[in-house]
């Protein structure tokens, strides 16, 4: 068994894993936290986004999509200023969030512009690392 990690932020909280994992593994874990709660341990918060194909994983999860990832961890924004910011056209970088919304990696919010309208802006879904674990049998 081969097992990769990739952290996006050096040494943050845990905040969100996005994985490769079995319908067993899943059904596993729940046992685990159902354990912990009999056992009135706290539970921790969690957020995992699980794959049971790698393939799909990777699909979501290009490398392109992660850079597209990091810039809006530094800073939320405007499709329009993520597309100037990475050098990408406009349509390709809405096509990416729009994914990577889907899989709750990011969020798509409405802000009132001061005095005239309103425009969309992607922001990070949390401050803690995004950890990518992918696990081939």
């Amino acid at each position: 068994m081969s097992k990769r990690n990739i952290d996006l932020r050096n040494n943050a909280e845990l905040a969100t894993v996005t994985r490769s994992t079995s319908v067993e593994d899943f059904f596993e874990r729940g046992r685990r936290i159902a354990r912990e709660v009999d056992s009135a341990k706290p539970i921790l918060p969690e957020r995992i986004i699980s794959f049971e194909d790698p393939v799909d994983m990777l699909h979501v999860l290009t490398p392109t999509r992660i850079t597209l990832v990091k810039a809006v961890r530094q800073q939320a924004d405007s499709i329009t200023n993520l597309a100037k910011r990475l050098r990408r056209g406009r349509s390709a970088v809405a096509r990416d969030v729009k994914a990577l919304a889907e899989y709750g990696l990011v969020d798509l919010c409405e802000v009132v512009n001061p005095g005239h309208g309103r425009h969309k802006e992607v922001r990070s879904r949390e401050n803690g690392a995004l950890k990518l674990e992918v696990v081939i049998d």
